[in-house]
């Protein structure tokens, strides 16, 4: 079984990884998003909120899991 990876931690994501992200508009309902990370946005080692990333289809979010829906 595979330790969960913390999405608060900039060090735990890395560009291609699948990840759930949750978009600023979906903050609310907390709908959350699947996608592969191309750019890492937050610069500072963690986040409460979860780190901001650019998936490779261009959405922005903070991530709050790994691995998309199977």
């Amino acid at each position: 079984m595979e330790k969960k990876r913390d999405g608060r931690q900039r060090r735990n994501i890395a560009p291609g990884d699948t990840v759930r992200i949750v978009l600023k508009k979906d903050q609310r309902t907390g709908k959350l998003t699947d996608g592969i990370v191309k750019d890492i946005l937050t610069n500072s080692s963690s986040h409460p909120h979860g780190i901001k990333v650019r998936l490779s289809d261009g959405q922005v979010g903070r991530v709050q899991e790994f691995g998309g829906a199977e």
